[in-house]
């Protein structure tokens, strides 16, 4: 097992690398000035210009603008006057006047408590709605919820956020306003901010979910060692819990280490649709303002996040199928 989180480890670093080489020389290789991009239009001036340059050290090679990039990811950078960037460091955003480091860290707590309640969510939503499809397989319960997964996958988050809110929020008043409030200073509270951009955002995954669960767990109960497990006189709840059940779950965890990428990319949509001050926000807000330094920052922390997830989506995959680990 150690050997084989060793090598998903691995493989992140090089993936890591890589992508911060090709984004770095994408976004300040271009024919456009970087230094003209990042002043701000409105307080733009010559000086503030030339700062810019020296400390984004536009007068020195390419690759020497990158290494001082990349070291000062581990070790730090020095930005002239504005001062000391202490590792990790991301850059410095001129349209903010912070670093972005700092800028990350105020708004990523929002998008990894939305990222992982969605898809807390979805999955306990999908999974049930699924199993209880293949449970009830030809009944009015089965058509019911593959009619909730149809619904569901036809639906967008920018239409379904709007009305959910009218309807529980201002309607009906049963649920609070959705709001980010850190789980550190009111658990409570962020749960009943949250709830609602939750369920909104699982909507679109639990969808695709409960067919998929259906599909897998009536394709294994079809299976020999299932028809076995019966011939020995173990009961159907058993055979259910203990051998369909976990033979289903090593594709659907495969198919959630794939969906990270999309569940980040719905939390985007989401905190705008709920105005919700995250990753997602601060993304749009930089490719608005062409703030390359924030831009980059933001890109690589989400990638860095959605590969550690990936790794352990990897472990919990090796953990029910040991072939994936021997292999």
């Amino acid at each position: 097992m150690l050997r084989f989180l060793v090598r998903r480890a691995l493989g992140a670093i090089v993936i890591i690398l890589l992508l911060i080489c090709l984004t770095y020389f994408a976004f300040f290789s271009m024919a456009v000035d970087p230094a003209q991009l990042a002043c701000p239009p409105k307080s733009c001036t010559p000086q503030l210009l030339e700062q810019i340059r020296q400390n984004m050290h536009l007068n020195q090679p390419i690759y020497l603008q990158f290494w001082h990039y990349f070291s000062g990811l581990f070790v730090g950078q020095d930005f002239g006057q504005i001062g000391h960037c202490a590792a990790p460091c991301f850059g410095y955003s001129y349209n903010s006047q912070d670093f972005v480091w700092n800028k990350i860290a105020a708004n990523y707590p929002a998008t990894f408590v939305l990222a992982i309640g969605g898809a807390i969510c979805f999955l306990t939503i999908g999974v049930g709605l699924g199993m209880l499809s293949a449970w009830k397989q030809g009944t009015i319960w089965d058509r019911i919820a593959s009619s909730l997964s149809l619904i569901g996958q036809s639906t967008q988050i920018y239409f379904l956020g709007p009305l959910a809110m009218a309807l529980f929020v201002y309607s009906l008043g049963w649920l609070d306003r959705p709001q980010y409030v850190p789980f550190t200073q009111d658990p409570w509270g962020c749960f009943t901010g949250m709830i609602l951009p939750w369920l909104v955002m699982s909507v679109i995954f639990w969808a695709n979910y409960s067919r998929q669960v259906r599909s897998l767990m009536l394709e294994q109960l079809s299976e020999d060692h299932i028809r076995a497990a019966r011939a020995k006189g173990m009961s159907n709840t058993y055979v259910w819990w203990r051998y369909a059940l976990r033979g289903a779950m090593a594709p659907i965890i495969t198919i959630f280490g794939i969906d990270l990428g999309a569940v980040f990319s719905g939390a985007i949509i989401t905190e705008y649709t709920f105005s919700i001050q995250g990753l997602g926000f601060l993304a749009v807000k930089s490719v608005n303002n062409a703030d390359l330094y924030l831009e980059l920052g933001v890109l690589i922390f989400s990638s860095v996040a959605i590969l550690l997830f990936n790794i352990i989506v990897d472990a919990a995959y090796a953990l029910l199928d040991p072939r994936v680990r021997l292999g």
